[in-house]
């Protein structure tokens, strides 16, 4: 197996040799790579290369983006002033980073006005071009015609 470590001459040893040269040194032979040919093993403290591991995991874990899916519904017949402030926000979750759902949702017979609320997620889709791609064309599932928006990568 191949050693490695503080405090050992790195090299190609016997598996007998490297856990004597362990106990030695009053530590533990940790297997690191054990698919390598030789396999890997170092020369540490257990504990300690287990508290390095879940730190070094959770820095990771912190660096991650999570990406959310925000919502913004519309009614059929939503006015100018409330399709701006809806607006307004989805440009907001976009630049932010997050994915965003809009949907137009009939209530009771306004089934009828689809063509409406194909007009408003066509409009929709249009002033967001800029800033998102659309990742589903309108699709009415039930009572609700959605199309879903991610933000376009920043070049």
């Amino acid at each position: 197996m191949r050693l490695v470590g503080e405090n050992v001459e790195q090299g190609v040893y016997p598996t007998e040799k490297a856990k004597q040269i362990a106990e030695e040194q009053e530590l533990d032979l940790i297997e690191i790579s054990p698919t390598a040919v030789p396999p890997v093993c170092r020369i540490a403290d257990y504990q300690k290369f287990l508290y390095q591991q879940k730190k070094r995991e959770k820095e990771q874990k912190a660096k991650q983006k999570k990406v959310e899916v925000k919502e913004i519904r519309f009614g059929p017949q939503t006015g100018d002033n409330d399709y701006a402030f809806k607006l307004k926000h989805a440009e907001e979750f976009l630049k932010e980073g997050n994915k965003v759902k809009a949907y137009v949702f009939f209530k009771g017979r306004s089934i009828l006005f689809k063509d409406q609320g194909e007009e408003i997620l066509g409009r929709f889709m249009a002033d967001l071009e800029e800033l998102a791609k659309v990742d589903q064309q309108p699709l009415l599932e039930g009572k609700r015609l959605s199309i879903m928006l991610s933000p376009k990568k920043a070049k």
